[in-house]
Formats: structure tokens, sequence, C-alpha cells
């Protein structure tokens, strides 16, 4: 076991030196040159080659990435262009609510779709499959930006449940956390959820055809015991996979759909470095989306290898 963790380790650091490199080669993707971006076409040449030599930009691109990734290997990312703010500073405050966004978007995909993707395996071919089969497709293929507008339009301006904007902090108030979240969390879980209906109903058909749940069945055990002690286990592998491989999605969609309630997260923050042409923000933004997504997927891995020990011993 320990083996299996300290190699995909290994795979996690090589996977963050690539990624390291291309969230570096962003600066060389702006159009022209970095200084006058910044300072604007009407800047004077003097005050291009200060911006320059200040950030480095006069160095060769090795030496410049070198420097950089030494930087980001002690935690600096730098500072903003536009708030001259430290970068790590304005994302360890604007994380938290990432996270908590995420997660609870996780939740709710899972808490919804693993029960509704067994209820469609258990009714193959009947109207509750079927409805849930359809439902499982809007939700794919739903933008996330036309989701939450929806969203906001029924339950805030309509039906007034919720608010349609901001943030609480958790620590303060637990419900009002509770219910300005939710509609976020909706919008960026509601393709998770379709995914792990989709995935859950194909697993557990298969395992329910398997020799081991007939001879459960034959024994006489009820079929809550078939479907939670000897089905649901194993068809929960691939489930736990899609999981792992999803995570992605929601820091992607969590720039969306921060932006759309006015969350103060990192994906907003992200979007407004882009806007502003903030290549600091953006880089640092994206190399701690990449660690997260990949230690996440780390979990995943190691689960993966608890519900299979074929895995780990493979």
């Amino acid at each position: 076991m320990y083996a299996f963790i300290a190699k995909r380790i290994f795979q996690m650091i090589v996977v963050l030196f690539i990624v390291s490199m291309a969230v570096f080669s962003l600066i060389l993707l702006i159009p022209g040159d970095v200084a006058t971006a910044i300072l604007g076409l009407d800047a004077n040449e003097k005050d291009i080659q200060i911006i320059r030599e200040k950030l480095g930009l006069d160095k060769p691109v090795y030496i410049q990435y070198l420097k950089w990734l030494g930087n980001v290997l002690r935690g600096d990312f730098g500072r903003s262009l536009t708030t001259k703010h430290p970068v790590s500073l304005l994302f360890a405050q604007r994380l938290p609510f990432t996270i908590q966004l995420a997660l609870f978007g996780m939740f709710l995909a899972v808490l919804i779709g693993v029960p509704a993707g067994i209820i469609a395996a258990r009714r193959q071919n009947s109207a509750v499959d079927m409805i849930l089969r359809a439902l499982t497709t809007v939700g794919m293929a739903m933008p996330n930006f036309w989701l939450g507008i929806l969203l906001i339009l029924v339950f805030s301006l309509w039906l007034r449940w919720l608010p349609s904007s901001g943030a609480v902090d958790i620590r303060q108030n637990f419900w009002g956390w509770l219910g300005a979240m939710i509609l976020p969390a909706l919008t960026i879980g509601a393709r998770f959820a379709a995914v792990v209906v989709r995935q859950t109903r194909s697993a557990m058909l298969e395992v329910l055809r398997t020799d081991y749940v007939r001879t459960a069945r034959a024994k006489g055990l009820s079929e809550l015991v078939v479907t939670g002690s000897h089905a649901l286990r194993n068809a929960l592998i691939p489930v736990v996979t899609v999981i792992g491989l999803q995570t992605g999605r929601l820091f992607g969609g969590a720039v969306i759909t921060e932006t759309i309630f006015n969350l103060p997260g990192m994906g907003s923050l992200i979007a407004v470095g882009v806007s502003q042409r903030d290549f600091v923000v953006v880089q640092g933004g994206v190399m701690i989306a990449a660690v997260a997504v990949l230690g996440i997927n780390l979990i995943v891995d190691i689960l993966y290898a608890v519900l299979d020990p074929r895995i780990r011993y493979g």
C-alpha cells in the first residue's frame, strides 16, 4: 500500500512540474510586450524598460522560469500587478470560499447522484428510470451560467426564498452561509450529479447481474442487504474514479459560478485577473487549482485502492 501511495505522489510531482511550465508560459501568450500591455500603448520607452527590469522580463526565458519556480516552491507567487498585494495573501483570503463551494457542490452531487443511480438501476427501463435518464441528459447539457441565472430568477426573484448573491462567513452564521451557498452549489454540482447518476446506474446494472449477487439472493437475503452490502461497494469503484476526474470541472466551474453569484472566492479573483491582464494572479490561481485537483485525485486513488485490493497489490 505504501509503495502504491509513493508511486502516486511521484507521478503527482512530475505532473506538477509539467503544469508549472505550462502556467509560466501564460506570460508568453500575451499578445505583444507584457510591459506595454500593463502600462498601455501611450507609455514611454523608459517606463516600459523599468517595468521589464522590475518583472525580470529582460532575462532569458529559462532564467525567468527558474526564478519564478523557486519563489513558488517557497509559497511566493509574486505581487498583483493591479492591487500590489501579495498573490499568496489574496488567495489565502479567498480560497476558503472556493473550497466550501466545491465541497458543498460535490456533497450535493453525491447525495443526489448515488441514490438516484441505484434507483434507476433497480428499476431499469421503468418510467422512473427513463425520467432520471432524461434529467441527467438535461443536466449534462446545461451550461453553468445558464443554470445559475435560472436558479436566481426562480428562487431569488420569483419565490424570494434564497439570496441571489453574496457570501456569509460559516463561522459567524451557519444558516446564513447555508442559504447563500445552496444556489451556487446546485449550479456547480448539477452536471456533476448527472455524471454520478449515469455512472452509478451503469455500474449497478453490471454488478447486479454477477454470480455472487445471484447467490446472495438465492440464500434468501433481502434486496436491501443485497444492494447495500454486496452490490454497492463494488459498484462504487468506478463511481469514485469518476468523482475524482470531475473535480477539475468543479474548480473550472467555480470561475463562472462565483462571478454570477458575486462570491469572494478564488474563481472570481482569477476572472478579474484575466479581465485586468494581471498575469501574476492568473498564474498563481491556476497553479493553486492544479495542486488542489491533483491532491484530490491522489486521495481518490487511495480510496480506489482501499475499495479494490487488486489495485494496490498490482
